[in-house]
């Protein structure tokens, strides 16, 4: 397989999904679709929406089921990272190598645009539920909608405390609570959405949710080590601002090398949570080395 070309394949698929879903039409809150649009539609990885599609195909074909789940997530996705970069939180001028969006637009437009985004997040999946017939599906689904939402939530109480925290000492204890909710549980909803669409068997959603906390731990160690040593022209934003406003990451806990190993380690177990799948798995455990060796 070439994991490389299966990537892009995926992301122009999930790109081409997400888009008819942009609103269009002349209206008084044209400029706020557009600020909407600008950032789903910026240049993500869209490893996230990924994550829901390639995990649903270890046990089913059609992804039909599946598309309405990843698009929110990217919704999602991207309002976190609108409302990341604004002035009272990271305060980032760039994402993706170009203007953020309170940068494009305004602050307020920002704002309201990642508000813009999770709400239409909520639509999506509502959309879906009411269409939804079967009624052991549809419970499925409503069971998936409480992860989702639950997710969103810890998501939001990650980002907050790592904010609180900013220039102050804190635990390792904290510092993986942090990265658990504010990256992960975003990650790992991911994985196990795609696994109950599918309706998979508890012991495969115990086994994919194992693969999936580990990737999210080793996405935001990736981070914290691209933060401090990465190239900012290949990022798309500075290099050395956590260091600079005192930001508790792996690397400042466990030294640049030290988290190095975190990641080799985790990623290594992430991998062998996923090998009884087979060849079935191998985008997967691509996946997990893509995120381990990233440069952006």
């Amino acid at each position: 397989m070439d994991f490389k070309e299966e990537l892009k394949k995926y992301q122009l698929m999930i790109n081409n999904e997400t888009e008819k879903y942009i609103r269009k039409q002349e209206c008084p809150e044209k400029v706020l679709n557009q600020a909407m649009e600008y950032t789903l539609m910026g240049g993500g990885k869209r490893l996230r929406a990924i994550l829901v599609v390639a995990t649903y195909q270890l046990f089913k074909d059609d992804i039909k089921q599946c598309i309405p789940y990843a698009v929110a997530i990217e919704m999602v996705h991207n309002f976190s990272l609108i409302h990341d970069d604004l002035p009272g939180i990271d305060n980032d001028d760039f994402r993706h190598g170009k203007p953020t969006n309170h940068k494009q637009f305004n602050e307020a437009t920002a704002i309201l645009a990642g508000d813009g985004l999770l709400n239409n997040s909520y639509i999506v999946i509502g959309e879906d539920l009411k269409n939804t017939q079967d009624i052991e599906e549809l419970k499925r689904k409503i069971q998936i909608f409480n992860e989702f939402s639950t997710s969103i939530d810890r998501m939001i109480a990650g980002e907050y405390i790592d904010t609180e925290y900013e220039g102050h000492q804190i635990t390792k204890d904290i510092l993986e609570y942090i990265h658990k909710n504010k990256t992960g549980a975003l990650l790992k909803l991911c994985v196990r959405m795609g696994a109950m669409l599918a309706n998979c068997s508890d012991e495969n959603l115990s086994r994919l949710t194992n693969y999936a906390e580990k990737i999210g731990l080793a996405f935001q160690i990736k981070d914290d080590i691209l933060g401090e040593e990465g190239n900012e022209q290949v990022l798309g934003k500075p290099v050395g601002k956590d260091k600079k406003v005192q930001k508790c990451t792996y690397v400042s806990q466990y030294g640049l090398e030290g988290a190095k190993d975190i990641l080799e380690k985790i990623t290594k177990e992430a991998i062998e949570e996923i090998e009884k799948y087979g060849e079935k798995a191998e985008f997967l455990k691509e996946l997990a080395l893509y995120i381990k060796n990233r440069d952006k």
